[in-house]
């Protein structure tokens, strides 16, 4: 199948991944948007030139130019699958990268916590280049092909949203969460957010008082409330999976696959907040249990038509994010976010928070804007 018969035959993942990659990107690069003021005493012409870096170490290098292999790999792919020529898609992938890029550290300089140059500039175009170059060579092997061929096979055509959502999804579980798995927004931080947002704005009396006199969370989980959460976390992402999935084995490959990729970076979160040795700190006593039980729930519905396991995935999903709300402030957290905000992840670890509030909202808004839709939802 030509690329552009395989783009009016499916609506593109590569589309809504591409603009996820360059959010991420405006994200990492504005971060964390406060203290805005003018480059004292620089004129406009040096401001465009873009300054010389005052340091750099090799982590800075790598990732300057590994960050923009991804969205220009995806940019150029979405352009191809729109139906495209390979060759102006990739001209125009770089060129719009290198500006997209340019724009960046051109603001950078605006912002006091962060350090624009020439270099980062030159290598977020490098890697775009080899990116695209990538996205390039893969179609000219004939591998989008093949993996449209496999898509037909294993998931339905509407599959686009559900598969970035999926693949959004480990993001969120970056940042430490209240429970294992457990995605969704915390009332104690959204509370404590809102009051500071709040504190010195003109008319926001009344609603910082209801703010103070709302019931605070529970001071602790029961084992059990806790087990619940945790099974409702990884249960919703496998009929996200299920919704779009041809039902039968196929279901029981992805929805084992999400498993291992939800664990895998659950343990890599642990690592990178606490050190390797505490990489497993997380797998508590109810752990394993939930495991089993969201596992053997997503079981029986393997073979159940998409509206059922849609409707299942919404009431899940919904489940989930009253318990997290209610969950007590994670007692390690303080310490969590004081590595992420001091380490090399400082300019990561706020957008993984916000993928991991907002990732339940997306999904149940895919579910239900799937469950509207006038379309079969198998089709």
């Amino acid at each position: 199948m030509a690329p552009a018969a395989a783009a009016r035959h499916h609506r593109s993942s590569a589309l809504p991944l591409a603009w996820l990659a360059v959010g991420v990107v405006v994200y990492a690069s504005l971060y964390p948007f406060t203290g805005w003021r003018w480059p004292g005493g620089a004129p406009l012409t040096e401001l465009m030139a873009l300054p010389l870096p005052p340091y750099r170490n090799r982590f800075d290098l790598w990732a300057n130019f590994l960050g923009y292999m991804p969205v220009a790999a995806l940019i150029h792919a979405a352009g191809v699958r729109g139906g495209g020529r390979s060759g102006l898609c990739w001209l125009f992938t770089v060129l719009g990268a290198a500006t997209l890029s340019y724009l960046m550290e051109l603001t950078q300089q605006f912002l006091p916590l962060r350090y624009p140059s020439q270099i980062d500039w030159a290598l977020n175009a490098a890697g775009a280049a080899a990116g695209a170059t990538a996205s390039a060579l893969v179609l000219r092997l004939g591998w989008l092909d093949h993996w449209q061929r496999s898509r037909d096979r294993w998931f339905i055509r509407r599959s686009a949203g559900a598969l970035a959502l999926l693949l959004a999804w480990p993001l969120g579980l970056l940042f430490p969460t209240p429970m294992p798995l457990g995605l969704g927004p915390s009332w104690s931080r959204l509370q404590d957010g809102l009051m500071d947002l709040l504190v010195d704005v003109r008319g926001a009396e009344g609603i910082l008082a209801w703010l103070e006199a709302s019931p605070p969370p529970l001071g602790q989980l029961s084992p059990l409330a806790e087990a619940i959460g945790t099974a409702l976390g990884l249960l919703g992402p496998c009929l996200l999976a299920f919704v779009v999935t041809r039902p039968g084995w196929r279901r029981a490959v992805v929805g084992a696959g999400a498993t291992g990729l939800g664990l895998a970076t659950t343990t890599l979160s642990a690592a990178l907040n606490f050190g390797p040795v505490h990489a497993l700190a997380w797998l508590t006593p109810v752990v394993v249990p939930a495991c089993v039980l969201a596992l053997a729930l997503a079981a029986l519905l393997l073979r159940a038509p998409a509206r059922v396991a849609a409707v299942c995935g919404v009431v899940a999903l919904s489940a989930g994010v009253m318990l997290v709300a209610q969950a007590p402030s994670d007692p390690y957290f303080a310490l969590s976010l004081q590595a992420w905000e001091q380490g090399r992840f400082i300019h990561f670890h706020g957008l993984a928070q916000w993928v991991g509030w907002l990732w339940p909202v997306a999904a149940l808004l895919w579910l239900a804007a799937h469950l509207a839709s006038r379309e079969p939802l198998d089709a």
